[in-house]
């Protein structure tokens, strides 16, 4: 994803500035994915594996990019604010 573009982007719910995961991060999140303890922004459990996405600095929330597109849709943002580790570095 374009450096530029990443600083332009914020989350469409709390404003805040949006990372790209790292691996960890990652790993983490799919932990949860498999233990279905996951929760969509629309209140669903999340099932599909994360391969690639960004997160909010206070690490609550992340969005998917699928095939180098940030969804960026309130609605399948995925709730990690429970996991651990997702905080970014300040």
């Amino acid at each position: 994803m374009d450096r530029k573009l990443l600083e332009l982007l914020v989350c469409p719910a709390s404003h805040q500035p949006l990372l790209r995961l790292e691996g960890p991060q990652r790993d983490r999140i799919n932990g949860a994915i498999q233990a279905g303890t996951l929760v969509r922004g629309d209140g669903r459990t999340e099932t599909t594996l994360l391969l690639d996405g960004l997160v909010t600095r206070d690490g609550r929330t992340v969005y998917r990019i699928d095939d180098a597109i940030p969804v960026l849709l309130i609605d399948e943002s995925l709730q990690t604010a429970s996991i651990e580790g997702l905080v970014a570095a300040k």
